[in-house]
């Protein structure tokens, strides 16, 4: 759930920091005192757009903290990103005077992509606006789809849809293009069989370059080595003589001053160096052999390599690798112009479309029922009494979407049938009805954290006390946060903030704080009765948060 929000120069706040409760928690203010901004905050630290009208009046940077309980289901999408998991999920989002925007979680830079998919496993906003959205057929699909938990199998049957469009396009392109894709394959099958020919091996090149500059160089390397080998042991004033006579020496006066002992050291360390290097010349000298022939042959591959690289484009290394891709181009070529294959494919991505999209169907059939009874019940709490709510599926030709659409229809008196939403609801049954979808839907939900802003916009009297009802019941399975202009939403709380606004200096500065019980009178006496406040109202208000 939903710990603490901080915001720190937002629109007109200054400075806020609320800590929050399980439960159902209402806000409630006059218009134009900064309820909405709370929700404005969320969103943005969520992953909204934001632009820097959203900056208070003179100030450097926006910057909201938001801090949640970490999900279990958040664990292993925040490891796979190198963000440390912890008991506190931190969300923060800066933006500037200049529109630039920084976002952090868990102290880890992040981009907005992430801090929304993060906002979907936490946050489940319903704003005062949300009644339009089901006048659209995308929105009544997607809200029963969501509310049946089918968003996954949604999901699954677009991927599906996708996979089944794009196996029929590549039939057809096989079928269109076959005259090119031949041409193609025998391009690559004669560059194929010309380096099969030539069987360049990995690191082929390296070794037989190394190896012919050895052989042209083979009369150069054997006076090189064998006059080496006179200096250092065969002439009259060798290396070797040298140093045992140098050794000799030192020996000699050694027992006089022993710091000779290291001269004497590293006179040893030489002759025995030397030592080895006349092995390994005499070793060399063995080995080396002029060989005219094999000069030959090293000197005809070197010039098969790199004639075959020239008239590849590419270095004589890259020949091996070559080969390699071009085989793979030519498998791919033949498994494109496979007309059996891909109409096989095509047939095995068009089954599991419809396997994709007949689940669905089921399960939208389902919901749809019970959709249509939950609803048609909360009307008659709605002051829509005798009105009938109706999830209509109809078929249609196969799509993203499956193979139905979706469409809310509704009657709002008895004895009438019922029609589609957008033909014949008012914009006080529309809100009504979007309130009753809302919790309805929100009941299934699996995020914790459940917002409601100000979708009780147009109701009053018994269906506003409904309505503080339902949302009361729907925080002891969620959190929920409601910012609410009636008493009857706001006496159901069980916990309250008011927002005021007040004038400094010519600035205008929002202002959030928790009500004690006594302060919470006066304010829902305030929401009942306006600016004049009676005991009259102050009475009814105690009665309704006792009630």
């Amino acid at each position: 759930m939903l710990r603490l929000l901080h915001v720190r120069d937002l629109v007109i706040v200054d400075e806020a920091e609320i800590n929050f409760a399980p439960g159902f928690t209402v806000f409630s203010g006059e218009t134009g005192a900064g309820k909405s901004i709370l929700i404005d905050a969320l969103s943005l630290v969520l992953g909204a757009r934001g632009d820097t009208g959203l900056l208070r009046s003179g100030a450097e940077r926006a910057e909201i903290t938001a801090v949640f309980d970490t999900p279990d289901s958040l664990q292993a999408w925040l490891s796979e990103r190198d963000f440390d998991p912890q008991d506190d999920l931190v969300l923060r989002r800066i933006i500037d005077a200049q529109g630039r925007s920084k976002a952090y979680v868990n102290g880890v830079p992040a981009n907005l992509g992430m801090l929304r998919e993060l906002g979907e496993h936490l946050v489940d906003i319903h704003g005062q606006h949300a009644h339009q959205g089901l006048l659209t057929a995308a929105n009544q699909r997607r809200l029963l789809d969501q509310h049946a938990g089918l968003t996954e199998s949604a999901q699954a049957t677009a991927q599906a849809w996708q996979a089944w469009k794009q196996a029929m396009q590549a039939l057809e392109a096989a079928q269109r293009n076959a005259a090119t894709v031949e041409q193609e394959r025998e391009r690559l099958q004669w560059q194929i069989d010309e380096l099969t020919a030539l069987a360049p091996r990995p690191g082929e090149w390296e070794a037989v370059s190394n190896e012919q500059s050895r052989l042209a160089h083979g009369q150069a390397l054997l006076e090189g080595a064998t006059r080496t080998l006179a200096l250092l042991e065969d002439e009259s004033a060798s290396a070797l003589q040298i140093l045992n006579t140098a050794i000799h020496q030192i020996q000699q006066v050694l027992r006089h001053d022993s710091q000779l002992q290291s001269v004497l050291d590293a006179l040893e360390s030489a002759r025995i160096s030397a030592s080895e290097a006349v092995s390994d010349l005499n070793s060399y000298l063995d080995r080396l052999e002029l060989d005219p022939e094999a000069l030959a042959r090293a000197e005809q591959r070197v010039g098969q390599l790199f004639d075959a690289a020239r008239k590849f484009h590419v270095e004589p290394e890259a020949l091996p690798e070559l080969l390699e891709q071009l085989t793979q181009q030519l498998e791919a070529t033949h498994a494109a112009a496979d007309v059996d294959a891909l109409q096989a494919r095509v047939k095995a991505a068009e089954a599991a479309y419809h396997a994709a999209a007949g689940a669905l169907g089921a399960g939208r059939r389902k919901a749809a029922q019970r959709l249509s009874k939950e609803v048609t019940a909360a009307m008659q709490e709605l002051a829509m009494q005798g009105g009938a709510f109706q999830v209509v599926l109809s078929p249609c030709p196969a799509g993203p979407h499956g193979t139905e659409t979706v469409e809310f229809h509704v009657a709002g008196h008895a004895g009438t049938p019922p029609r589609p939403l957008a033909k014949v609801a008012s914009g006080g049954e529309l809100a009504r009805l979007s309130l009753a979808l809302s919790v309805i839907a929100s009941q299934a939900a699996q995020v914790p954290t459940l917002i409601f802003d100000e979708v009780d916009t147009g109701i009053g009297g018994a269906v506003a006390e409904v309505v503080g009802r339902l949302l009361r019941q729907l925080g002891e399975r969620h959190q929920v946060l409601c910012v609410t202009h009636l008493p009857q939403v706001a006496a159901r709380g069980s916990h309250h903030f008011e927002v005021r606004k007040s004038s400094a200096g010519g600035t205008t500065v929002s202002d959030i704080r928790p009500l004690e019980p006594r302060d919470r009178i006066e304010e829902v006496a305030r929401m009942l009765g306006g600016m004049k406040i009676t005991d009259t109202t102050r009475k009814h208000a105690k009665e309704m948060l006792l009630g």
